[in-house]
Order: structure tokens, then sequence, then C-alpha cells
């Protein structure tokens, strides 16, 4: 039995067995396991079992964290457990997040949008200046160069939204990325509307009796439904095609059936249950307003990013364009028009609150983008996921709808979103503006009141980067053992004082944001905040451990400590961009050479706490681990004092 075979075999059983585990990675010090039920580990038992360190459930992440030996860890997991190349689970179909319908549809959506949630809240923030242009400026498309070409930039990124969505969910469902993207590619097709419209007047828009329909809006663009469940349905398909298909041709058969059999039933059955949904929705908000105004304005302001979401929204908005055609004013749209202003209120409040690096990064430019009425960014990216603020949105909007239309407000012209539907609410022929200044103190009070009720209840942690309760205990002897030892000479004195390796801001180790490194479940030291994005050796020393992506070195000094420099927290996601190693494994350094070289900006841009921990992970060896008192640091000057 290898060494770590009975550490491997517990760790897997007491996190639930190996039809438990979605994939699994490592980082220098710890598993990182994607679980589908994390209810079913074992976490008391794991963080008393010798040569686990401790568990931190952080990131959608069940983390168990070994020390410097992880990668023999690693290896036996995956050894013992089955796991395929790369840490990931060959699963069956099906397999996924568990719990309650919306918890996984949550995590469905969250997952496929997280990885755009920069580049979307930008075009939101560019489609916000191109308003401005127009109603500000007077330019259009009609006679300005500079709207056009910005307007493209903004509006492009959510017309063809399908595509990126076919993209990210080709990863999340484990197919084909470029046989998704020819299936999302189909969706937007750009003379498809007018196609059918021809076949609709000929009456020729039926395959086997089933009506070639689209959606309400009158095409796939910027619909985000309709993609989801495509490439669903193609994943199930090609997992299998490839059981059956011989190999000499699978490299074109497989995507030729996905694609043949895919594209027409989703025109064929998504298309025509989309139009049903939004028929049988519209006629529902119907017999809500001619009951009860007031209640309609309730249940369609708590609804609304609801239906958006799901791509029927497209239900209510004919009805508020026939109503202004015909009367000259509507009030249909008007309980709609303000909870992207609830939106904005709960993302103040949780840049103010929450402790997460990332959470700030991503919730200002959504923000941002809240404010002109782009809300994708802020639901897709913080609070849906973290559920408690899209909660308090849809509450707070319910509200406001509701009052909306108890004040009989709403617009004389359709279009305009966020700050900029305004306008549209002062009536051309008499010019009163009262119905305007209704719906601004109306917005004043839906950022107020989503703002002040998140602010009385918790944030909740998105990332798992803020500071939580972790057990501290004392290293067990294998969680610290070295990668690769080097005695130190019994025969000469080397010095007590550690040099920093950085230039920067002392941190406390206990606030650092991390509970393996804070609670000194690693061992003592320090962290430094770099100032610098260069790391030297601190002493004479070999190098024990260089983890691939760079972000982290391991260090055995000629004093006999073994040192953990850690660059940043979970800076392992960014797969060693922004980080340029200038020495490898078992090189001897010395004192002041190069080491590592990270990119700050980049790491910061990327969402990520640039914060370095130096830990001493043999500190049991030592009578004491003591930091430099100092506010800041230069590299090489005094940093620790490890005293045998």
């Amino acid at each position: 039995m290898a060494k770590y075979t009975e550490l491997a075999q517990d760790i897997i059983a007491h996190v639930g067995g190996k039809e438990n585990i979605n994939s699994l990675k490592h980082c220098v010090t710890r598993l990182r396991f994607d679980l589908k039920d994390e209810s079913k580990a074992d976490t008391d038992y794991l963080k008393q079992r010798d040569g686990v360190v401790t568990v931190v459930k952080a990131g959608g992440q069940y983390q168990v964290v070994i020390g410097n030996h992880v990668p023999d860890v690693y290896e036996e997991v995956v050894k013992v457990g089955g796991l395929a190349a790369g840490g990931s689970l060959d699963i069956d179909e099906g397999d996924g997040p568990k719990g309650n319908l919306f918890d996984r549809f949550v995590d469905l959506v969250s997952g496929i949008f997280q990885p755009f949630l920069g580049p979307l809240a930008a075009a939101g923030i560019i489609k916000g200046l191109v308003a401005i242009m127009g109603s500000s400026l007077g330019m259009t498309a009609d006679n300005s160069a500079l709207y056009v070409i910005l307007n493209a930039a903004g509006d492009g990124f959510f017309q063809f939204l399908p595509l990126l969505i076919a993209l990210t969910a080709a990863r999340k469902f484990r197919m084909n990325e470029f046989t998704a993207l020819a299936i999302g590619a189909a969706l937007v097709y750009p003379t498809l509307p007018g196609s059918i419209a021809v076949l609709q007047e000929a009456g020729l828009d039926k395959v086997l009796g089933i009506p070639f329909a689209l959606p309400s809006s009158g095409s796939y663009l910027s619909t985000v439904m309709p993609a989801i469940l495509a490439v669903w349905v193609a994943s199930l398909i090609e997992k299998q095609m490839k059981k059956i298909t011989p190999d000499v041709v699978k490299v074109f058969v497989v995507p030729f059936v996905v694609i043949l059999v895919t594209v027409p039933l989703t025109f064929l059955v998504v298309g025509p249950v989309a139009n049903f949904a939004s028929d049988a929705l519209s006629g529902a908000f119907q017999a809500i307003q001619n009951f009860s105004p007031i209640l309609y304005g309730a249940v369609l302001g708590f609804s609304w990013q609801i239906l958006v979401m799901f791509g029927l929204h497209w239900a209510i908005v004919p009805l508020a364009i026939v109503d202004v055609a015909t009367n000259g004013f509507s009030t249909i749209l008007s309980p709609a028009g303000l909870p992207n202003f609830t939106q904005t209120g709960v993302l103040l409040a949780i840049m103010l609150k929450t402790k997460e690096q990332k959470v700030k990064s991503l919730a200002m430019p959504a923000f941002v983008s809240s404010i002109f009425g782009v809300t994708e960014p802020a639901i897709y990216g913080i609070t849906l996921p973290m559920k408690t603020p899209f909660y308090i949105s849809c509450v707070v909007s319910a509200v406001i709808g509701a009052l909306m239309q108890m004040f009989n407000v709403g617009s004389y012209s359709i279009g305009g979103m966020g700050v900029f539907q305004y306008p549209a609410m002062v009536d051309p022929a008499t010019g009163d503006t009262s119905k305007m200044m209704i719906a601004i103190g109306l917005t004043v009070v839906a950022i107020v009141a989503s703002f002040a009720i998140q602010m009385l209840v918790p944030v909740p942690n998105l990332f798992g980067e803020a500071p939580a309760e972790a057990p501290v205990k004392k290293p067990s002897a294998e969680a610290v053992a070295p990668v690769a030892a080097v005695e130190a000479s019994s025969t000469t004195e080397v010095s007590p004082i550690l040099a920093s390796p950085l230039t920067g801001d002392v941190v406390a180790l206990a606030d650092v944001k991390d509970p393996v490194f804070s609670s000194g479940a690693m061992g003592q030291g320090v962290a430094v905040e770099p100032s610098v994005g260069e790391v030297l050796a601190p002493a004479n020393a070999t190098v024990s451990l260089l983890f691939p992506t760079n972000h982290a070195i391991g260090l055995q000094l000629d004093n006999g400590a073994e040192l953990l420099i850690h660059i940043g927290m979970d800076t392992v996601e960014l797969d060693g961009k922004g980080f340029t190693a200038h020495v490898k494994q078992g090189d001897r350094v010395t004192l002041g050479q190069p080491l590592v070289s990270f990119d700050i900006e980049a790491i910061k841009a990327a969402g990520f706490p640039v914060t370095t921990p130096i830990i001493v992970t043999n500190t049991a060896d030592f009578a004491s681990v003591t930091a430099t008192t100092a506010g800041a640091v230069q590299a090489g000057h005094d940093l620790l004092e490890i005293v045998k």
C-alpha cells in the first residue's frame, strides 16, 4: 500500500464517496473538491483526522487542507477514486448540484454567466454611454459614426448573448464547445425571422405538423433560456452518440448528428413552448390588471426580474406597445421600470459590507450598469447567487410597482431604461412633468429601501474570501512534511533572523482573509501586502516546492525552517497567468536572489487579493516564530525571527 493510500481512501469516504465528487483539483496546500452534495461530507471527522490540517468551504469548493505534500495525496486520491486525467470524474448525465430546484437553477445560471460577467458589465456601461450620447448630445445612427460604433460595441454583446451562453453552457454540460456554438449560431441566424415570416404568410411554416415558431420578440437574439435548453439537449445526444459511433468517424459524425437533431428540436419545441408560456402570461397579467391595477403592479414588480431571466418579459412588452399606440399613454410597463434601482440599492449595500475583494470588483461595474437599466451583471453575478439580496430586490420592487400603479405613473412612449426612462413620462401635449417627478421620487425610495434592508441583514459570502471561524490545531508531522528535505549543517551557525522576500505593508497573520492561514493551521508567520511584484530569497535555501502555476514556492532554509510563500489568495485559479518563475524545484538559492515575479495589477483586476502569507510550516520544531512589529518592510529587511 502506498504511503498515502489510507489517507486518500479515508478522505474519499468522508466527502461522501466517489459518487459524490464532481471534480477535484489541488493548489499548494489543499485538495479542492467540487461535491454534488456537501451535506454528505463528514467535516468534523476530516478536521480531526491525522494528515488533514483543516477543512474550508469557500467559493463553491469543499477544500481539504493537507499541507506541503498535497501533490502526493492528490495523486493517490485520483488513483483511489478512479478520477480521470486532470481530476474530473467521468460522470453520467444528470449529475450536478443537489438541493431544491431553485438552488440548482441558481447554480446552473451562475456557472454559465460567471465567465463573462466582466465584459457583460462593460457592455452595459457602454449602452448607458450611448444613451447619454443620444439623449443629451442628439447623436443618432443617422448623424454620428461614433454613435454607431459604440452602439455596436455595447449592444452587440447582448444581441448575440445566445452564442456566449452556448459556449459556457457547453462547459457546464461537458460537451464539445464548437458544436454548441454551431447550435447557438443557428438561433441567431440573421435572416431567420424574415424567412419564417414569409413561410407563415404562405402557410408553409410547419414541419411534421409542428409550427416553426419564434419567441414573441421575433427572434432568439438577447435570449437566455433557449440556448441553455438547446445545449443541454445537445449534451445528452452527444453523450449517447459517442458511445455508439466508431472512433474512425466519430470526429465528424457525432457533431453532425448532434446539430442535425438539436437545431430542429429547438425551433419546433422550444419556440412553440415559449410562445405558449408567453401567451399564457400575457393573459394572466391582463386579468390581474383588470381585477386590480395595484395588485398587478405588485405582481409584475416582484416577478419582472424573474421574467427577464427566462425571456418571458416579452409577454408584457407588446401589450404596452399597443396601449401606447392606441391611447398615447400606458401604465402597463410602469411596474417594470424601477426594479433595476432596487438592484442598485442592494449592490451599494453589498459593496459597503462585503469583505470579499472579488465581490467588490464585480459589484462596482454591475452597480453602474444597473443605473442605466442593465441588471444582468448584478443578477447573474452577485444577487442571484447570494439569493438574499435578490429576494430583497424582488420584494421592494413589488412595493414600488404597486405604488407606480397607485399614482397612475406611466409613459407616453416606449423606450429608455434606467435613468433614461424619465423623459418618456413627460406629457408631450401639455409638458406636465408630475408623473416623471413621482417616478423619480419612487426611484429614490426603491434605492434607499433596498439599501437599508440589505444593510440590516448579513451579506452572504459568495467566494469564500472573508475570514471565517476555523479550528486552531497544531499541524501533524505528516501535514507539514516537506516535499524535499535538506539537512541543515550541525556545525554551521545560521542566523535566526529571516529577511523579507517582499516589499510592502506588513499584515498580521490573523488578519489574512483565509482561515487556513489566519488560524495558524499551516504554521506561524506573517503576511505582506506587496507593492513590488517580486519575491526574493529571504535566506540561503533550497527550493523544495514550486507549484506549476508559480503562485506559491516552498523553501528549505539552512536553519532547518520550512518556509511557504503563497502569493495572493486563491490565485491558483489564475492558472499561472501573471506569474513568472526564475528558479525551479531543487535549485539552490542565496539571500536576495529573485525567485518569482508577479503582476500585481493583473491579479487584482482578476478579482484576487495579493496579500502574501509567509509561513513557517514546521513551526512545531522551533521555540518561537516572531514577526516584525514594523508597519511596512523592504525586501531584504528583517521580517521574522525563528528561534530553535
